[in-house]
C-alpha cells in the first residue's frame, strides 16, 4: 500500500490518500490521472488493469485501488 500511496502522492500532494474516499466523484483524479496511474501501477505491481476494470468505484479510494491490484495479482 505505501508503493500505490506515494505514487498517488507525486500525482497530488495536497491529498490524504489515507483518508480521502471520494477521488473521482470530488473529481481529484481525471482521465489523465487516471491513465497515468494505470501504467505505473504496470510497472511497479507488475499488474495490468484491464479495461473493464477502469470504473470509478476501483479509483475512488486508494484503498479501492489497492485492493483491486491484490486481486488481480491473485494474492
Amino acid at each position: 500500500m505505501d508503493e500505490l500511496i506515494k505514487i498517488l502522492t507525486e500525482m497530488h500532494p495536497e491529498i490524504d490518500f489515507f483518508n480521502h474516499n471520494e477521488l473521482i466523484e470530488q473529481c481529484i483524479l481525471d482521465s489523465f490521472d487516471i491513465v497515468a496511474l494505470v501504467a505505473e501501477i504496470n510497472d511497479v505491481f507488475d499488474v495490468r488493469i484491464p479495461p473493464l476494470e477502469i470504473i470509478p468505484e476501483n479509483f475512488n479510494s486508494a484503498a479501492a485501488l489497492y485492493e483491486l491490484i491484490i486481486k488481480l495479482r491473485g494474492e
